[in-house]
């Protein structure tokens, strides 16, 4: 099933908010065999709402549109939706029933913009949002469905999860069974990664297809299959992923779509071993990934951001000759990080990073981009000079990714 995606609101188009849910919806529906056509973000203006939808239902049965459905005057998709779809505003009770219980949950007043959340489009159904004041409408219109959500994430992913995703499924029936197997690479460039399995490709069945994701420094191989003979799809796929093992050995990772920091605390909890961090140009930027997983504390133990000198000299025990020397980038000092973090945090394993993000501070030797970064497990210690492109936040990312990649090939 292939749909369309529409995004409302003018502060997507001057930079003030980023548009994260079309990915997420995207990331969501594509394990189900639905397929985005389009992505589209338009400003709360009704002539574009209206060209907007006509171009997405010329092409797709579905639309999902998200946004402009405040209590404030320039929300206008209510109102201009009414005016596609026809029919009148009439109150709904159960939606101000369930905005009269969040208020009061909340000990607020309402006010009288908050209480025209109720009103709602007589052409539509209403699916209530259990964890915001702005209904979800459902449209129908020659067998063509729009579902108008709110653009604030938390309240749209929580109630396509819960409510819009299991209806869609359910109005739009498919014979066709549809499966998805996700392995995650490291070790390889994207084109190596490509030449590397071009026989495999060649042998694919007409029905199941190879797609590269790429991440600097991941690469997630996706295998999509597509048949009416769900027992068929099934056993291809696991053949099919066996080979890939077989071809790709140790650089896979993982055979399931996981964020690397949940793949290397799962293999740090398989281990039984704990983990800390020092971090000087990362700035604890390893560790905010690391503990963005539930559970990281059953292995994570703290992290030293050792930004100055004296931080590294005085908490880390780095040898004050050492980076008078070499310079606070370089390998001793990073190996030097790396097991003063076990040392302070007690852990059995570390990383360290140190280097120069930019987008000044770089010399003709040490160019911003260049770090180094060091991993301990045991008594082995592993660390490696990478040079990075991109913005400061860029060369933080990279780092922060290669950091994980190189004590995971250590756990491994």
């Amino acid at each position: 099933m292939k749909y369309s995606t529409i995004v409302i609101g003018d502060e997507l188009l001057i930079g003030q908010v980023t548009d994260t849910l079309s990915g997420w919806i995207a990331r969501h529906l594509s394990p189900l065999g639905w397929e985005a056509l389009s992505v589209k973000v338009i400003a709360d203006d009704e002539h574009e709402i209206f060209q907007a939808v006509d171009e997405a239902f010329a092409s797709t049965d579905v639309v999902l549109m998200t946004g402009g459905l405040g209590p404030t005057k320039d929300d206008i998709t209510k109102a201009t939706l009414c005016r596609y779809f026809g029919g009148e505003m009439v109150l709904n009770e159960e939606v101000k029933r369930n905005v009269d219980a969040m208020f009061a949950k909340r000990g607020l007043e309402m006010n009288r913009l908050t209480a025209l959340q109720a009103m709602v489009p007589s052409s539509c159904r209403v699916i209530q949002n259990e964890v915001g004041t702005a209904p979800i409408m459902w449209f129908e219109r020659d067998g063509k469905v729009l579902v108008s959500m709110p653009g604030v994430p938390r309240e749209t992913q929580t109630m396509m999860e819960r409510a819009v995703i299991p209806q869609l499924l359910g109005h739009f029936h498919s014979d066709v069974d549809i499966e998805y197997r996700t392995l995650v690479v490291i070790d390889y460039a994207e084109s190596a990664l490509a030449e590397k399995l071009e026989p495999f490709e060649q042998q694919l069945p007409s029905y199941i297809h190879l797609a590269y994701l790429p991440e600097h420094g991941v690469i997630r191989l996706r295998l999509t299959g597509e048949h009416s003979d769900g027992k068929l799809i099934n056993d291809d796929m696991e053949r099919l992923t066996a080979q890939l093992h077989k071809l790709l050995g140790k650089s896979i990772i993982a055979s399931e779509d996981k964020p690397l920091p949940m793949i290397v605390g799962e293999r740090l909890r398989q281990l039984g071993l704990t983990l800390s961090t020092a971090e000087s140009c990362t700035g604890g930027n390893v560790a905010h990934v690391i503990t963005q997983i539930a559970g990281s504390s059953d292995y994570f133990m703290g992290s030293v951001v050792s930004y100055s000198n004296d931080v590294k000299h005085r908490v880390l025990g780095v040898d004050t000759d050492t980076s008078e020397t070499c310079g606070a980038v370089s390998q001793p000092v990073v190996e030097q990080m790396v097991s003063g973090a076990c040392r302070v945090c007690g852990t059995d394993c570390a990383v360290a990073t140190t280097g120069v993000a930019g987008p000044g501070g770089g010399t003709t030797e040490k160019p911003v981009g260049t770090v180094w970064i060091a991993a301990r497990v045991g008594n082995v210690v592993v660390s490696k000079c990478f040079h990075f492109n991109g913005s400061r936040a860029q060369v933080i990312d990279r780092a922060t990714t290669h950091a994980l990649i190189m004590l995971l090939k250590l756990l491994k």
